[in-house]
């Protein structure tokens, strides 16, 4: 069983912001597979779907960025996943330019916050990620960025690295990280 974690606020303020480019995969996720309606568990919204035979679980954390551990760690202890293997955390970062990607095996936490909390909850830091690059701010707080809508001369980069992070998660599921790796890095 795998849980694919996007990072975000739930609400309709946060929607469209750069803090939920998490959620935006989820949602493109959740699009080409034709899932419904979600439901609540664990104090985050699931999607589930079996993939190649296994169960995937779509996860949009429902406790604010800052907390997203509690989500994760619940539902990684309810269904008893490997916390190592079997989870991808997908996140906005600051220190990749606008519309770049990352995938990684495992890493730190980068001063993202919700990563942090996943640390903490899960108990461990080697976890499979995609990082979405939102660029960083100039002349403005940090805060309002990450929760400041894209710009239109972002939207473009936004929105085509929205669809290769879901086409890497795709080839994570259907195949291998590695092969993610190996075809967005």
């Amino acid at each position: 069983m795998k849980l694919v974690v996007g990072l975000g606020n739930p609400g309709i303020k946060y929607e469209k912001t750069r803090h939920n480019v998490g959620f935006m995969v989820i949602d493109k996720l959740v699009d080409y597979y034709g899932l419904n309606l979600g439901k609540e568990e664990q104090k985050a919204v699931v999607f589930k779907k079996r993939i190649k035979g296994e169960k995937v679980i779509f996860v949009k954390p429902q406790t604010f960025m800052n907390n997203s551990g509690e989500a994760v760690g619940g539902l990684a202890s309810y269904y008893k996943i490997d916390k190592k293997e079997d989870i991808i955390i997908i996140y906005d970062d600051l220190d990749l330019q606008a519309g770049q990607i990352k995938i990684k095996p495992k890493g730190g936490h980068g001063g993202h916050n919700g990563i942090k909390s996943i640390f903490k909850h899960l108990g461990v830091k080697d976890f499979p990620r995609v990082r979405i690059g939102i660029g960083r701010p100039v002349n403005m707080k940090v805060t309002d960025y990450v929760l400041g809508r894209f710009s239109k001369d972002e939207k473009d980069s936004i929105n085509k690295a929205l669809e290769v992070a879901r086409d890497a998660i795709k080839i994570h599921l259907e195949d291998s990280l590695q092969q993610a790796m190996n075809k967005y890095n």
